[in-house]
């Protein structure tokens, strides 16, 4: 054997567990690609995307990033090359946090195993599949976070981190809480100043810059015009107008039914009964806003009651409940049945597609990954099991950069149900987060350090 044959052949002797593992994610991924095109639909999200990536300007409810990464992606042939570029995103980000774990020291049998959720769980497969921001937000906070767990972080390492987090953040708003557990994380390892200037500047101007657009289009310094909308339709779940005593201007927002027949948060935003469209103009979000901390301060325990019960599905073993008996829908099921768009999305979505956009089913493909979705996926409950446990080992073991992701993951599936309410999308980021966290506080603390932005 040649001197290059054995080059070639030995690093895929250290890492042929994670090649047969990584050959088997692609297979899945594979299968999505051929039962269900060019693409899965999440109502009524993904056809504002499309709409914002062909006129690009800053929204009322959620930033541009995703709608960014689409309108980059129009020249090509379609969805299909959306999904294709998500899928392999995933699989790279697993990539990523196997070569990471494997630089400190794990084995590959041992990284491999840390790494599997990312490479197998269908939920995420299911969201790279999706027009969503979801999976795009996953790899761009877990990588952000990635770049600043060197054990030497580098002022071009910072910059990395702070800019992947400020995309992320563009992606979805909730990012903004990584962000800061980032600068946490850099004063805690007293990085030097010149790492904090790369960091903030990284960070602050492209949201600077975004802000400054949305003020430019709409008048509102901001990300979103609609924050102290979805903390308002977070309030509107337990909000007693006869214990708030709103203002005159306030009273308005006051939820006529019954506190025990209420729904959950999002239906108060999107309902057409909601009373939030009896408040019209400019001041709506702050009016909104002010009617929420109005709440939250009058009645605090019913509002930390009410995250709570969110919480609950965090308690829940199955991922989600199976399709409706009567509609066979489920947005987070691999769907059981075609469904034509509706005439009022229909055209926004085949002008980016250049066709016909509805999803497509092709057996036996799909039929194979519906079997697979109803146990190739990490349980909740597990989920925090495994976080606590990562949270308590890198604490005893003083592992600094443990605690970084494992905090993020726990802010990110915690704090949207305090926010704007609990939805089993917004715990995703937990689940890469998670695994990069568990893996970090069991790797040995000689583990071997090589130059590159993951070690």
């Amino acid at each position: 054997m040649t001197a290059s044959a054995v080059d070639v052949v030995l690093p895929v002797k250290r890492h042929r567990v994670f090649i047969v593992a990584l050959t088997l994610a692609l297979a899945l991924r594979g299968l999505a690609m051929l039962g269900y095109r060019p693409a899965l639909w999440f109502w009524a999200d993904s056809f504002a995307y499309l709409t914002s990536a062909a006129q690009p300007v800053p929204g009322e409810f959620r930033p541009l990033g995703y709608s960014l990464f689409l309108a980059v992606l129009a020249p090509g042939p379609g969805l299909e090359l959306v999904t294709a570029v998500q899928h392999l995103l995933g699989l790279a980000l697993a990539v990523a946090v196997y070569a990471l774990l494997r630089r400190r020291g794990l084995p590959g049998w041992g990284a491999t195993l840390v790494a599997a959720p990312l490479l197998y769980d269908e939920f995420l497969i299911l969201l790279e599949h999706m027009i969503m921001a979801d999976a795009l937000f996953v790899v761009l906070i877990t990588c952000g976070i990635l770049a600043l767990l060197r054990r030497r972080i580098t002022p071009a390492a910072a910059a990395t981190g702070g800019t992947l987090l400020a995309l992320a953040t563009l992606t979805r708003t909730i990012g903004l809480v990584a962000l800061l557990l980032a600068a946490g994380h850099l004063l805690l390892r007293r990085c030097g100043w010149r790492v904090w200037r790369n960091f903030a500047l990284a960070g602050a101007v492209p949201l600077l810059a975004y802000a400054t657009w949305m003020a430019a289009t709409s008048g509102t310094f901001g990300l979103t015009r609609a924050d102290g909308l979805f903390l308002w339709g977070r309030t509107a779940t337990f909000a007693d107008c006869a214990v708030i005593r709103p203002e005159p201007e306030l009273a308005p927002l006051c939820p006529r039914t019954p506190v025990a027949s209420r729904p959950a948060p999002p239906f108060w935003l999107w309902a057409p009964w909601s009373p939030i469209h009896a408040v019209r103009g400019e001041e709506r979000n702050a009016l909104a806003g002010r009617f929420a901390w109005a709440a939250i301060r009058a009645q605090p325990v019913d509002y930390l009651t009410a995250a709570g019960y969110d919480l609950r599905w965090l308690l829940r073993w199955e991922r989600t409940t199976d399709p409706d008996a009567a509609t066979k829908r489920n947005p987070y099921w691999f769907p059981l049945e075609e469904r034509p768009l509706q005439k009022s999305v229909r055209a926004v979505a085949e002008a980016y597609e250049g066709g016909p956009a509805a999803t497509r089913i092709i057996e036996p493909y799909a039929g194979w990954l519906r079997a697979y979705q109803r146990f190739g996926y990490l349980p909740f409950p597990l989920l925090m099991v495994v976080l606590a446990a990562a949270l308590v080992l890198a604490a005893a073991r003083r592992r600094v950069d443990a605690l970084l992701p494992g905090l993020a993951a726990a802010a990110l599936m915690l704090a949207p149900s305090f926010l704007a309410g609990y939805d089993i999308r917004y715990v995703a980021p937990a689940i890469p987060l998670t695994c990069l966290a568990l893996g970090l506080a069991a790797a040995r603390r000689d583990g071997r350090q090589e130059n590159g932005w993951a070690g």
